[in-house]
């Protein structure tokens, strides 16, 4: 007898559902999307424990027929796709006809459906893949499919589930990130009897935003508008192909430890796409730390032809025809908007622990005055111009020409706790005599293109630049906003082939190991695009005869090995631009102005100015940000005066 043999439906049907569902979340999703595609305006899910013991979608959708009713429970049967050809241009986020036959495999199912074309509806029963019963019910328009015991013929694959919490968090990601695909629908999610969701349609996705994440979130966020990028036709009988991009993606201060806050919809379907997430990232290149990830929503939009969604069971991959434009189209998208809007940082009641980062000796530092008792306090060192005038508001005040009026002593006095035993103190509504500031005036924008108008006050702990502004207090960290100065600086020169370098006494000779030997002769060119002139002295040797004029003698073996374990260990194989980047920002770290470094106000004052006048002023090329703003609203708020 052979030992090939046709496995059973039943085997099959299991085999499937190991496939499509992985976990509760994996039935909400193509339960959902079906209802997507039956044109529901109002969808309804119920959950318990979980989804062990309940998964229940109810929707106003067109519904089926009976005979339809029982035939989606065969596998592969499919209203979407009639032709091979179809495959090529799938338009609905449903297609292969497996959801329905698998998961009916591993559940106790129960699908009420009824079609506008039949008077009555349908009512199939269905456990561990065998028809109960189908019958003729009394009910609405559309269709309400419940789950339950989910696995319950398939312990093993019980036993892989997570708690009941976070099986339920997956689902509620679904489901809300599905309701912003689709501003236009209602969608509700119950738990437990429990309202965990009611998005009812509005008219924008960001006042759907708004609707789901509330005005915090919403704050941190830049809308990336809608942005359009017509591809020539590929081909000489094609017509050109219409890409566009919407969406919104979160300063870069806003920081996450993983890719969870990531969402990417294409054509309208959920996806976790390594091309997009890579575009993404090299969007925010620079911009963050390399470790850390941000909140992004992003809705691709192009020809069903230009996309094939047929690449993985559950459908949660796709693969692009042309890569390249499609990821540079993204990058470019987020990129631009970032540079142009410039989002100020402002400082957080509840900050985000940051990553670890390299050279924080003031961060170390500090803390070691906070282990020390007899340590300093911070102190901040004013810088005065001559016959300076602090604006508030309209008025111009002279700084220590014109006395203020005299306060009597009355008012300065504070008032004391009563002591045990005494009443307490009669308290009388005082007016608000200060004035001066219009409470009902819009909101100042705050951008840091607006940085170059700030007026420098001091420095903290000669690290620290204290800046005052229409739009509130700012701290700049002067060598992360020198770094990024220089590193515009260097990327320019790299450009122009004119690298600003310093002849070498006596040429500095560096000993290479094979791996930074190869990596060597593979960037020596962009070494000297930046300002180095060095050449092969021996063997594994090599004499640097040149260095970038902003680099002090005693940094060039640290930036050489540096730019050659950036060469080596996280830049191989990518463009020479990101190379280049890598050695600009090599350059500018070592060369910025370091910490504990006093600065009069004239060099404040430029600091300001050229980092107003630096194409992204936010961050400095390893992501750090260069500054941290305490807005108006928030300084009046904490006086009591909102």
């Amino acid at each position: 007898m052979g030992r090939i043999r046709v496995l059973s439906d039943n085997i099959a049907n299991k085999i499937a559902a190991g496939e499509v569902v992985e976990r509760p979340a994996s039935v909400v999703k193509e339960l959902l999307e079906n209802s997507l595609d039956a044109g529901s305006t109002n969808i309804r899910v119920e959950i318990e424990t979980g989804g062990r013991r309940l998964i229940r979608i109810a929707d106003d959708g067109c519904g089926m027929l009976r005979d339809d009713a029982l035939l989606a429970f065969e596998r592969h049967a499919t209203s979407k796709l009639s032709d091979v050809k179809d495959l090529l241009s799938i338009a609905t986020l449903g297609f292969r006809g497996e959801a329905l036959p698998s998961i009916a495999s591993v559940s106790r199912l129960l699908l009420e459906t009824r079609s506008p074309d039949e008077q009555t509806g349908t009512r199939v029963e269905i456990a561990g893949g065998k028809i109960l019963s189908c019958e003729e019910i009394a009910r609405g328009g559309g269709t309400a499919i419940t789950i339950r015991d989910l696995f319950f013929n398939v312990p093993a694959r019980k036993k892989f589930l997570r708690s009941e919490q976070t099986e339920m968090a997956h689902i509620a990601s679904l489901v809300t990130h599905y309701s912003l695909a689709h501003p236009d629908k209602t969608f509700e999610l119950w738990n437990g009897g429990v309202n965990l969701l009611q998005a009812t349609p509005v008219a924008t996705l960001r006042e759907r935003v708004f609707q789901v994440f509330g005005s915090q979130l919403l704050e941190d966020l830049i809308d990336l508008g809608e942005r359009e990028k017509i591809m020539p036709a590929p081909e000489m009988d094609e017509e050109p192909k219409r890409f566009a991009v919407r969406g919104f993606v979160s300063r870069p201060q806003v920081q996450k430890n993983n890719r969870n806050s990531i969402f990417i919809f294409v054509n309208g379907r959920l996806i976790r796409d390594r091309l997009v997430l890579h575009a993404l990232s090299a969007a925010y290149h620079n911009l963050m730390p390399p470790a850390c990830f941000p909140f992004a929503l992003i809705f691709l939009d192009c020809d069903c032809e230009e996309v094939d969604v047929n690449v993985h069971p559950s459908k949660t991959e796709v693969r692009f025809r042309h890569q390249s434009f499609v990821h540079d189209f993204i990058r470019d998208a987020v990129r631009d908007q970032l540079m142009m809007s410039r989002p100020a940082p402002s400082f957080s009641p509840h900050p985000q622990p940051g990553a670890a980062l390299p050279y924080s000796d003031f961060s170390q530092m500090m803390q070691n005055d906070a282990n020390d008792a007899t340590a300093p306090e911070f102190i901040l060192h004013p810088v005065n111009p001559p016959n300076a005038r602090f604006n508030f508001g309209d008025a111009a005040v002279p700084h220590e020409t014109e006395p203020g009026p005299s306060v009597p002593a009355a008012m300065g006095t504070v008032p004391m706790a009563p002591r045990a035993g005494e009443a307490a103190p009669l308290r009388l509504r005082v007016p608000d005599t200060h004035g001066g500031f219009p409470l009902d005036a819009p909101p100042l924008e705050s951008s840091m293109a607006n940085i170059g108008d700030l007026r420098p006050m001091g420095q903290l702990h000669n690290s620290f630049i204290i800046a005052a502004g229409r739009d509130g207090l700012w701290i700049i960290d002067q060598h992360v906003a020198h770094e990024r100065i220089l590193f515009e600086q260097v990327l320019a020169q790299q450009a122009s082939g004119r690298a600003e370098a310093q002849h070498l006494l006596m040429p500095v000779i560096l000993q290479l190991t094979p791996e930074q030997q190869i990596e060597y002769a593979r960037i020596e060119d962009e070494l000297r695009a930046s300002g180095f002139d060095t050449e092969p002295f021996g063997n594994r040797t090599i004499a640097v005869k040149a260095v970038p004029a902003a680099l002090g003698h005693g940094d060039i073996e640290r930036v050489i090995f540096e730019i050659l374990e950036i060469a080596e260990v996280e830049l191989r194989g990518v463009s020479v631009s990101d190379l280049r980047r890598g050695i600009a920002a090599s350059l500018a770290c070592q060369a910025a102005i370091k910490i504990n470094t006093p600065l009069d106000y004239k060099k404040m004052e430029w600091m300001l100015r050229t980092l107003a006048a630096t194409e992204y002023p936010m961050a400095c090329p390893h992501g750090r940000p260069v500054a941290l703003r305490y807005g108006m609203r928030e300084i009046l708020r904490a006086f009591h005066r909102i």
